[in-house]
């Protein structure tokens, strides 16, 4: 049996999947993996097949001014749905040419449903945070490649999700009908609930990010984390274990706010810490070469979590997990999508701050940090640890496979 796996978006979107793919793999399943081309190299390591779809996403990490990206018209929308639309369809129908299931993750993927249905074979969503699917609850994620930006506290979510589904509708439904036309489907009349379907999944630890509706069929195994097994650099571990206490800051996959690291530098100084810095794609990279700062490319971020007193980070979902999987205090920074949920949770839970507004100054990282690094942080961080679940792949791998045979 094959298993055709599916997303677009950056290393947070990716990972889950090659998680889910070695637990199928180990199940005697074959499986084949769409994603942006800028992780080709990186899932090969894995000898998982791998099909390219879409421009390289590492372009939207590239650092630049908020204040330069320009909100883009109607007519570029509609312009960029399309050939969207178009793309997925070709890739992912050459993809699934053999598969016997097909499972999409992240909602950007309009034509995987399409594709399922034309080839006749099962169709899954999976979601990595709540907030991904409709629910009054939460308001919808914003999507920065629509223009959108996250909705204020006192709105009704409601509301946000009725503008939502409204406006996705009138993004995508002209373009995906006019797909499904041409190779004799019938239309869709809600794009949302045609991506999304009735029964979701939801790949996400469920102390950490729980589905607040016991009514809806969605289905939770918890998060899919890929296990790394590799050691520290050596370098890494003499600078940790040299000296005070270290935060790591990190944005991961994603552009990093302005200034980000000279703010950090002296943040993390003034809470009495040295600084590990994953370069990551902004690239960051300290202004000086002050022996209490540490640049890293790759590493293994579940061990490297466990090492440091503090993790400053962009509230990806996966990375958000590690640290507080690791029991690690946590600051996050949200910029886009998911981010802002997951800061929510943090700061929530009690197992770390969540930072006001998307680009810090000195003082208000410092202050985040000051709040994090308190005793009872750092105690309730590692009570959480214990609760975190590191099976999620294994079950939604197990379930997925029971359906094929069933």
């Amino acid at each position: 049996m094959r298993v055709l796996l599916s997303t677009l978006g950056s290393r947070g979107d990716v990972q889950p999947l090659v998680a889910l793919a070695a637990r199928l793999k180990a199940l005697d399943l074959q499986v084949r993996l769409c994603a942006p081309p800028d992780f080709a190299r990186w899932v090969a390591g894995f000898q998982i097949p791998f099909v390219p779809v879409g421009p390289p996403w590492r372009r939207s990490a590239a650092p630049r001014s908020r204040a330069a990206v320009p909100r883009p018209s109607p007519a570029r929308v509609r312009q960029l749905a399309e050939s969207s639309i178009a793309i997925q369809f070709e890739v992912l129908s050459a993809a699934a040419r053999d598969c016997d299931v097909l499972l999409a993750a992240t909602g950007l993927q309009i034509a995987a449903r399409t594709v399922a249905e034309r080839r006749g074979i099962p169709y899954v969503f999976a979601a990595l945070c709540p907030a991904a699917l409709p629910a009054p609850h939460h308001p919808p994620l914003p999507l920065p490649v629509l223009g959108e930006v996250p909705a204020p506290d006192s709105a009704d979510n409601r509301e946000l999700w009725a503008a939502n589904l409204r406006h996705v509708n009138d993004t995508f439904g002209a373009p995906l009908n006019a797909l499904r036309a041409a190779v004799g489907l019938v239309p869709v009349d809600d794009v949302s609930a045609h991506i999304h379907t009735d029964q979701p999944w939801l790949a996400a630890d469920p102390t950490l990010a729980p589905w607040p509706d016991a009514d809806t069929a969605v289905y939770q195994p918890g998060a899919w984390l890929l296990p790394d097994e590799r050691p520290l650099p050596t370098e890494l571990t003499t600078f940790l274990d040299a000296g005070e206490p270290c935060v790591y800051v990190g944005f991961g996959s994603i552009a990093a706010p302005p200034g980000l690291l000279e703010t950090a530098v002296q943040a993390v100084r003034a809470v009495g810490c040295r600084l590990v810095v994953s370069r990551g794609w902004a690239p960051l990279s300290p202004v000086d070469r002050a022996p209490d700062c540490m640049v890293v490319g790759e590493v293994n971020q579940q061990a490297l979590f466990k090492r440091v007193a503090a993790a400053v980070h962009h509230g990806g979902s996966g990375t958000t997990t590690t640290a507080a999987r690791a029991g690690t205090p946590q600051v996050v920074i949200p910029q886009v999508y998911d981010q802002h949920y997951f800061a929510r949770r943090v700061s929530a839970l009690g197992i770390g701050s969540a930072h006001p507004g998307a680009v810090p100054t000195v003082e208000s990282l410092t202050a985040a940090l000051g709040a994090a690094l308190r005793p009872e942080v750092a105690a309730r961080a590692r009570a959480f640890a214990a609760v975190v679940r590191a099976d999620g792949a294994q079950v939604a791998a197990e379930r997925l496979t029971a359906t094929l045979r069933a």
